[in-house]
């Protein structure tokens, strides 16, 4: 089973893929992660994350052509099946674990 198991910023980064679909790239994962969680996220650190994920094939990479832009070609990030049930299988962990806890005085 492993490769389900997602570590906290892992699953940040998957849920931010999940969430921007085919406008997922760095920047705009760093972006989603930052206004959602309120949490300063460094680019190396990103691409180190992503990295890893996909040498758990949980990601698939896509370079986009630089036709019409300046600057380095944009490389997309893309769910595998894989990635969609360590996805799914870590939030279910998650939502369980939960289940029943007071935080922060809300159920």
């Amino acid at each position: 089973m492993p490769g389900k198991f997602l570590a906290e910023f892992e699953l940040y980064v998957m849920l931010a893929v999940a969430r921007l679909g085919d406008d997922a790239y760095g920047a705009a994962i760093r972006d989603e992660i930052e206004g959602r969680v309120s949490r300063p996220v460094s680019i190396g650190a990103l691409y180190a994350t992503l990295h890893r994920l996909g040498s758990k094939q949980l990601v698939r990479f896509e370079e986009e052509s630089d036709s019409g832009r300046s600057g380095r070609a944009r490389k997309y990030v893309h769910l595998t099946p894989e990635g969609r049930e360590a996805l799914e299988h870590s939030s279910a962990m998650l939502h369980r674990m939960m289940d029943g806890v007071t935080v922060g005085g809300q159920r």
